[in-house]
């Protein structure tokens, strides 16, 4: 065994008996394992990404709460088989869920035997990420337990447009030119894809506790594929409850890449949206409050909106931020996440529809369920 695993593992007492240990996943930062026991459980161990997160105990913290609330809901309503339907997390005898080794942070969580991932998102899976997510909120609108960001102002659009515009102005690769057209057509509609945060401040608008990376790849599914739990919580922290709504659909209700170069290729797709909205509301109408339910199309709007700010940030600071491949790619990705926002608008008034319809038939399924 590495010695650095093993004096890693040792920090982790219940961890007893290894029989094997495979890397599932492999990164300059990141490094993920499978630790293969002769006991009852096997784990998962992980090398913390303390670059992006850089409060690690605020970052548990976080975790810890969530997790322990959802697993005291689902076992008040006498769910079975509890364990594999929520993440659990080892201590170290400081009573810790992670370990610092001096260089890099760790933690262990038991893994859920006979479960998989997936990443093909149809109408179906849509459906399911929708209701999902939307109980996972749900089930934690309630958590007594303050959490902090993980990564501050990571879906703030005013801060978003506040960095872009210090991009315009400092314009560091000298590539403002040949992108001015984009950021002209961006700053025509700031203020009013800063709404969100304008409403907050007005007391109108509420922050919740949301995973904020909603996608088919951070849901667990057993063999019989149904889902099992929501996994990859490091995002999880208060903020709109666009940021789950919105973010899906970006990429999954898109016909293209995010960084597609043909932009003729790129339009929404508003079955997945259908599937998704429908999902969701069934699970999440419960604690939405009717101003939450009728900006949803406004969060579809947003994050392609956002993305494309984000992009084009990098591109004028000279790409510092995202990995690129070619010399343009973040203008590339940027005009490919505009022209998805402008997609978008064109299909708002069928969004706004459906919302509707579908707000109306989940209320009277609640009043019939009493």
């Amino acid at each position: 065994m590495d010695a650095e695993l093993q004096n890693v593992i040792a920090r982790f007492p219940q961890i007893r008996k290894i029989k094997e240990i495979k890397p599932i996943q492999s990164g300059l930062i990141n490094r993920t394992y499978l630790i293969v026991t002769d006991e009852a459980d096997d784990y998962v161990l992980q090398c913390i990404n303390h670059q992006v997160f850089t409060d690690v105990d605020l970052l548990q913290h976080n975790i810890e709460c969530v997790t322990s609330h959802i697993r005291a809901k689902l076992i008040a309503r006498g769910e079975q088989d509890v364990e594999r339907k929520v993440l659990r997390f080892l201590s170290t005898p400081d009573g810790k869920t992670y370990y610092f080794d001096g260089a890099h942070y760790w933690r262990v969580c038991v893994y859920i035997r006979g479960s998989h991932t997936q990443d093909e998102v149809t109408p179906d899976t849509a459906y399911l990420v929708g209701l999902k997510f939307g109980e996972f909120e749900s089930m934690l609108a309630d958590l007594p337990d303050k959490l902090d960001e993980t990564i501050p102002d990571f879906h703030n659009m005013e801060f978003r447009m506040a960095q872009l515009r210090e991009a315009v102005q400092a314009d560091k690769a000298g590539r403002r030119e040949k992108v001015q057209a984009l950021i002209d057509g961006i700053g025509r509609d700031a203020e009013e894809m800063c709404l969100a945060e304008r409403l907050y401040r007005e007391g109108k608008l509420p922050k919740r506790v949301c995973h904020c990376d909603t996608k088919v790849s951070n849901m667990l599914f057993d063999a019989d594929g149904k889902v099992l739990c929501i996994i990859d919580l490091d995002t999880v922290m208060p903020s709109f409850v666009f940021s789950d709504f919105g973010d899906f659909l970006r990429t999954a209700a898109c016909t293209a890449a995010e960084d597609e170069p043909d932009t003729d290729k790129i339009h929404f797709n508003l079955e997945i949206f259908r599937a998704f909205a429908k999902g969701y509301l069934e699970s999440a109408v419960s604690f939405l409050t009717p101003l939450e339910i009728e900006m949803l199309p406004y969060a579809v709007r947003l994050f392609p909106y956002m993305q494309a700010v984000r992009f084009l940030t990098d591109y004028l600071n000279g790409d510092s931020y995202y990995r690129i491949q070619y010399a343009e790619h973040n203008r590339v990705r940027a005009l490919a996440q505009y022209k998805l926002y402008q997609e978008v608008c064109k299909a708002l008034p069928e969004m706004y529809d459906f919302i509707k319809t579908q707000i109306h038939a989940d209320f009277r399924r609640l009043e019939c369920n009493g």
